[in-house]
């Protein structure tokens, strides 16, 4: 499975924003998944056979336990992927930041001049 088609599934994504903050059980992840996703113990097991298969996730045994962890090597692989795209995005954020910063700017200027539109939208 190709990783766009393993991260284009939001539990999948999910369930990796839940292993990035540290190793958890089987028993963690199914229970938050079940109760955001409202699907079944056996559908979440899938979702974790599919990470661990596509190398996005490692599993290990600890006692009766199952403990699953992040794998950082295909989460760069995609990283390497989306890099010669990121300049189409990074173009528009920086402009959208200076646009920001021109609009406060200006809002600040009209407010010590007295002419401020009353709203303290942001500060």
């Amino acid at each position: 499975m190709h990783a766009l088609d393993v991260l284009g599934d939001p539990v999948r994504r999910r369930i990796l924003e839940l292993l990035a903050d540290g190793e958890r059980s089987s028993g963690e992840v199914s229970s938050v998944v079940r109760a955001e996703f409202g699907i079944s113990q056996p559908a979440v097991s899938q979702h974790l056979r599919v990470l661990r298969e596509a190398g996005f996730a490692s599993v290990r045994a600890e006692g009766t336990r199952r403990l699953y962890a992040v794998e950082a090597a295909p989460l760069r692989e995609v990283d390497r992927w989306l890099d010669r795209f990121r300049g189409f995005w990074e173009q528009r954020l920086d402009a959208l930041g200076t646009e920001l910063a021109r609009g406060k700017r200006q809002r600040r200027l009209d407010q010590e001049r007295g002419g401020g539109s009353g709203t303290d939208a942001e500060t």
